[in-house]
């Protein structure tokens, strides 16, 4: 399958883009968060989101895509099953059963801790890992570091939006990985 005209292209990112709601003082005053779900549940802009995330990767061989819970699960598994790859779920604390990594780490408005299960991936696989929203970088670091303790190579992370006044990709990208971003929000907040 050929590459859609870049015109089409940007036309169908601007309708996916419409979908996204952004809502005021929530998860705490301050924050402006961007819900994405209208993404989901509209059948064309869910596939450009896809198309868009798998773009570039055409040509590179990945073993499994690791979606990062809860908003990653979705896109990841979408994404691995467009790619022919594995889907591994990285869950919050106390999710997973049997032996895990895991990572604390400090989000945009608390902390948390992931986990990903010890034998998800290994040694020579290629994992891209995905998220809907990377804002101040914390989750996606936790991730990149929880996938390198299993052995595995990071292909890079992969996201819906990005938030670049936050830092997030910045700090990612410092840790060697490539950011990929369907949607760059310039506003500051």
């Amino acid at each position: 399958m050929s590459d859609p005209p870049a015109t089409q292209l940007d036309g169908e990112l601007a309708e996916m883009a419409a979908r996204i709601r952004v809502v005021p003082d929530w998860p705490k005053p301050g924050v402006s968060f961007k819900d994405l779900s209208g993404i989901l549940a509209d059948p064309a802009a869910f596939r450009t989101c896809i198309e868009a995330l798998a773009a570039p990767l055409r040509g590179s061989r990945i073993d499994h895509v690791v979606g990062i819970e809860a908003r990653g699960f979705p896109y990841g598994a979408a994404l691995a099953h467009h790619l022919g790859a594995g889907f591994v779920a990285m869950r919050k604390s106390g999710k997973l059963p049997g032996p895990v990594h895991a990572r604390a780490y400090e989000l945009e408005y608390g902390t948390a801790t992931l986990e990903l299960h010890r034998d998800a991936c290994g040694p020579g696989h290629r994992v891209a890992i995905v998220d809907d929203v990377l804002a101040t970088g914390g989750t996606a670091e936790a991730a990149v570091q929880l996938v390198r303790e299993t052995g595995a190579a990071v292909a890079g992370v992969f996201v819906v939006m990005d938030l670049p006044f936050l830092g997030g990709g910045a700090r990612v990208r410092g840790l060697d990985v490539p950011v990929h971003a369907v949607l760059v929000d310039q506003a500051a907040g």
